[in-house]
């Protein structure tokens, strides 16, 4: 969930960054709302059109002093402002004496925007993406919860509006205080202003329109926002329900609460002063939590996790020197040890896979989980990576990452450009060369990459991959050939020559995950002459100018992070990646994002990629591990 002041524009899709089409007049505002309005929403542009009350310091600080005298706040309280957007409430609460205030939304960008401002100002807040329905927080956690800013009633049945105060309850302490804001639904019902529209600044408008839903139980809002030189950027529809004081108490009461205290109305005064729409005139309710500790398990015992690893014992063509070397057994060294401070778990590793069917299958009724790190594949064979999913999937013992479907999927690049081309995702121009084509056309330009359609980390793409005439391209071809058989497909792309980029992902959207910084890859050491890829050399050769390569935190503008994590959100949803993934990126000449790879499953070492976003984002190593075994358990429910 996250926090709604008044009326919200939707998330836009990529035309909308720059202009769309309006619908003109429509009959029925009801019938253009979709279900899930609310995660598409909350963007800079939400931030733009709600600027005057959001984005009034005055205002935030008037309505903290008014929500403190009514909770009756003490400096110890563990208070959590839950759908936060971008935490202007909890950013207030910390600046004064409450030394512990946690804020929890679904919208990835304001919780973005949130941790910017409290490391740009020193608070100690811990702002977290997550669904008002499901907190992930234990029982009995916090003294105080409070949801502002007419962030309750988004969605479609109030069956949802029930389970985040059944939630609420929950996570609220014995005596606990809860303290709601919501629009006055009695008053909207009868006031709300039908059509008005409105500047934002010298160059935006918006025009909106209202009107009731048929049970006259929401309001369902349209906005048209307009740029003066790129014309209308957003039309989109949105709904919140109408609460009373009456069906709003009742609610408290069915979902436990006691002490149900209205408290006087608030009105908003902005600067703009014109459309205040749903934050013309608000209910304030608090309430109080009557329920007994929950009890305590006496032992906490430990979780038996299996670690399942590449064989190296056994040869592995993907290495330099076709075996696990030192760097690979310190890799799994630094695993090992970075597991070890894991509170919680106990570890047993499985890699040996002459015996791993007969182990798994002993270790069946003793294990919670298996963390699946077998990226090798099944006797060290990449094309076998899925088998090992398969096998746990037969053994029906639960473990983390992708089932053998989606690893399947993503090992074949053309069909995840094809799934990506179905879902309007930008890929680079490419040629499919099957085993038994002689010759080709290329309906593209150079420079192009060549690859091996099947396979991962990068094995079979060098320096030589990139060609720059039709001798070089031949070439190229020839040596994947050479080395993988001519029985296997090949991959050539166009070349795109912008920034080379990485996301990654921790948990399982829609409901719980973290969306890691992007990085790129900083070629600013590599001789002139070179090509800028992060291929096969890069990865594996020390001795190689591409060893040198380091990835930093990727400078883009707004609009281009948030489409590509928008993107990479879509295709982790329809590949069905779990627990973890990450994508791979290039902009091209003219800064647009294209598709390179899906990664389920991504390399876990300490010092990939996936490692090195997290290390960006605070987490230590131990920490982006535990990170995927709990999006495992809460996707199990262990």
């Amino acid at each position: 969930m996250e926090k709604h002041s008044k009326d919200k524009p939707p998330q836009r899709d990529r035309k909308s960054i720059h202009q769309t089409a309006a619908l003109g007049p429509i009959p029925s505002l009801e019938e253009h709302v979709r279900p899930d309005w609310w995660r598409r929403i909350f963007t800079a542009l939400y931030l733009k059109t709600d600027g005057d009350v959001v984005g009034d310091h005055n205002i935030t600080h008037q309505e903290v002093d008014l929500f403190s005298e009514i909770l009756k706040l003490s400096p110890d309280d563990k208070i959590l402002d839950l759908c936060c957007g971008q935490g202007r409430h909890s950013l207030e609460l910390a600046t004064r004496t409450f030394k512990y205030v946690e804020g929890l939304d679904r919208s990835h960008y304001l919780i973005q925007k949130a941790k910017a401002q409290a490391k740009k100002t020193g608070l100690d807040i811990r702002f977290r993406e997550g669904d008002a329905r499901k907190l992930p927080y234990a029982p009995d956690t916090f003294d105080v919860v409070v949801i502002l800013g007419n962030s309750f009633g988004y969605f479609e049945t109030i069956q949802d509006d029930m389970r985040v105060l059944k939630e609420v309850f929950r996570v609220l302490k014995p005596r606990g205080r809860l303290l709601i804001d919501v629009p006055d639904g009695e008053y909207l019902r009868e006031h709300f202003q039908p059509r008005s529209w409105e500047w934002m600044d010298k160059k935006y408008f918006v025009c909106r329109e209202r009107s009731l839903s048929l049970d006259r139980q929401r309001l369902i809002s349209r906005e048209v926002v307009t740029h003066v030189e790129k014309g209308v950027i957003a039309d989109q529809f949105y709904a919140e329900r109408l609460y009373t004081r009456e069906s709003l108490g009742e609610l408290l009461k069915m979902a436990g609460f006691s002490d149900i205290t209205f408290h006087e109305e608030v009105s908003t005064a902005s600067q703009r002063n014109q459309d205040l729409g749903m934050m013309e005139r608000r209910i304030i309710v608090a309430a109080t939590v009557r329920k007994e500790w929950t009890p305590l398990k006496n032992k906490v015992l430990a979780k038996n996790v299996v670690v399942v690893l590449g064989d190296p014992a056994k040869p592995d063509p993907l290495k330099p020197l076709g075996v696990f070397d030192d760097d690979d057994l310190y890799t799994i060294d630094c695993l090992k040890g970075a597991l070890t401070e894991l509170k919680g778990y106990r570890f047993t590793y499985l890699s040996n896979h002459d015996r791993l069917i007969y182990d798994l299958v002993g270790l069946k009724t003793k294990v919670d989980l298996v963390f699946n790190l077998c990226d090798e594949g099944y006797n060290n064979d990449a094309r076998r990576e899925p088998h090992v999913a398969s096998l746990l999937e037969m053994l029906g013992i639960p473990y983390t990452g992708s089932e053998s479907q989606c690893l399947a999927y993503c090992y074949d690049k053309s069909l995840v450009r094809g799934i990506a081309g179905e879902m309007g995702i930008p890929t680079s121009e490419a040629l499919f060369i099957k085993p038994e084509d002689a010759t080709f056309e290329l309906p593209f330009g150079f420079p192009v990459i060549t690859k091996p359609n099947f396979g991962d980390s990068s094995f079979g793409i060098t320096q030589r991959s990139v060609a720059n005439s039709s001798e070089e391209l031949i070439n190229a071809i020839s040596e994947i050939r050479g080395r993988f058989g001519y029985e296997k497909p090949i991959l050539v792309e166009e070349f795109l020559t912008g920034k080379d980029l990485s996301v990654g992902i921790i948990g399982n959207p829609p409901e719980f995950y973290t969306v890691l910084p992007i990085i790129e890859e900083d070629y600013s050491t590599l001789p002139p002459e070179l090509p800028r890829i992060c291929g096969y050399e890069a990865k594996w050769l020390p001795k190689s100018a591409y060893w040198n390569i380091k990835s930093v935190p990727a400078d883009l503008p707004d609009e281009t992070k948030k489409i590509i994590v928008e993107w990479c959100l879509k295709l982790s949803e329809r590949l069905e990646c779990r627990d973890y993934c990450r994508f791979d990126w290039r902009l091209d000449a003219k800064g647009n994002p294209k598709l390179l790879e899906a990664n389920p499953n991504p390399g876990w070492c300490w010092d990939g990629h996936l490692a090195k976003m997290a290390k960006i984002a605070g987490m230590s190593y131990g920490e982006m591990l535990e990170a995927i075994l709990r999006a495992a358990e809460q996707r199990l429910g262990i």
